[in-house]
């Protein structure tokens, strides 16, 4: 008995600080987690903008950030966000059409396409399976530019749904195969391992878009030499680092996505993914996960600030769905500590929040479906 106690007794609390890791082996869905932040980031008061036009729609997803990842950062930061900049703010629904828990693929499939998408699926009719276009090929078919950014492998759910069709999110060698046909101006991300080396066809996907016009780059400062109005950076066989490993390199891929599609004077469509949130969800990480929307946070800043100073673009944050069902159940603004509960170690079925900053933000307001983050950009745009 007694060693049963004691074992309970140390299953109770899991404590972090700054950067620790978590030690614990198994599900940790009930354990309280605590984590200090050591250093905290400036944030900017950003002025609102006055235009009403809109030329260009950047949307920028976390990943499995619901309203209690984004307090949690928020609590940590000392009580301050890059995303309070927002002028508007709205709920949105985020269940599948066969399923109320969702996934990245369902979930993206709805933003990108409009439709809801059954579970596991990549922007494909849930009845005939064809393919559904995405925002980037109306926005490519008027004349807009389009990038993709984001911290996971191109091949993951949610970019996919803008760059390929699939029944399935796993086949990610077809879903790598499709990215030959989506024309996006500035891809950037991870999964090289899914574009050569292929197992299923032996096909180098690198080689057939350098043929293609793509200045193909493996590393970040190619990336940024890179002059051409075509882009694919992949700079890992899988993802990319999580944010204590990867420093400041989603903000200059971000900056560097901004820089080249900018030159069109159509304007341009981008969306920017935070991917890793979902991982340190999944994992009940709490440390990692702070880290991480504490960089997708300074993002969007950059993002904003951008915005701001252009005047005809419209930023639009949210999420695809919640992960880990967390809840804050303690903590100090002033300390930066935050104290966190999760519930499982999936996805749960939570509204998440939508932010909105820039002309017609004000039409992200209210409690909206998530097929409707694409009817407005889509009638923002005239696409």
């Amino acid at each position: 008995m007694k060693v049963k106690i004691s074992a309970f007794i140390l299953g109770v609390m899991i404590s972090f600080s700054g950067y620790a890791q978590d030690q614990y082996q198994g599900s940790s869905a009930g354990i309280q987690h605590v984590y200090s932040s050591q250093i905290s980031y400036a944030v900017k008061n950003i002025k609102p903008t006055k235009g009403k036009k809109v030329e260009n729609v950047i949307l920028m997803i976390g990943d499995g950030m619901g309203i209690s990842h984004y307090s949690s950062a928020w609590i940590a930061n000392n009580g301050k966000m890059n995303i309070e900049n927002c002028m508007y703010t709205g709920i949105v629904k985020t269940y599948a059409a066969d399923k109320l828990i969702t996934d990245s693929g369902a979930a993206g499939s709805a933003m990108a396409t409009g439709k809801k998408g059954n579970y596991h699926a990549i922007s494909v009719d849930v009845n005939t399976n064809k393919p559904l276009q995405s925002l980037t090929d109306y926005a490519i078919a008027k004349g807009l530019s389009t990038g993709i950014v984001v911290t996971c492998g191109l091949t993951d759910a949610t970019p996919a749904t803008f760059c390929a069709n699939n029944t399935d999110r796993d086949d990610e060698e077809e879903l790598a195969a499709d990215f030959t046909d989506c024309n996006v101006n500035f891809l950037f991300g991870g999964g090289r391992n899914k574009f050569h080396n292929r197992t299923s066809d032996k096909r180098d996907i690198l080689a057939e878009m350098n043929d293609q016009g793509y200045t193909v780059c493996s590393t970040i400062d190619e990336t940024l030499a890179a002059e051409s109005d075509k882009i694919l950076a992949i700079l890992e066989e899988g993802q990319l680092p999580l944010a204590s490993e990867r420093g400041d390199l989603f903000q200059k891929a971000t900056a560097k996505a901004l820089e080249i599609l900018d030159k069109n004077k159509n304007g341009f469509f981008a969306m920017i993914e935070g991917s890793r949130i979902d991982d340190c969800g999944h994992s009940n990480d709490l440390p990692k996960l702070v880290e991480e929307i504490g960089d997708f946070d300074r993002t969007v800043g950059q993002v904003i600030e951008w915005a701001e100073k252009d005047g005809k673009t419209l930023v639009i944050i949210l999420s695809d769905h919640e992960t880990g069902g967390l809840s804050i159940t303690d903590g100090s603004i002033q300390d930066g500590q935050v104290t966190g509960q999760f519930a499982n170690e999936s996805h749960s079925g939570i509204l998440v929040p939508v932010y909105a900053y820039g002309p017609q933000s004000n039409q992200f307001s209210g409690i909206m479906e998530n097929t409707d983050i694409f009817e407005k950009i889509k009638k923002l745009l005239e696409l």
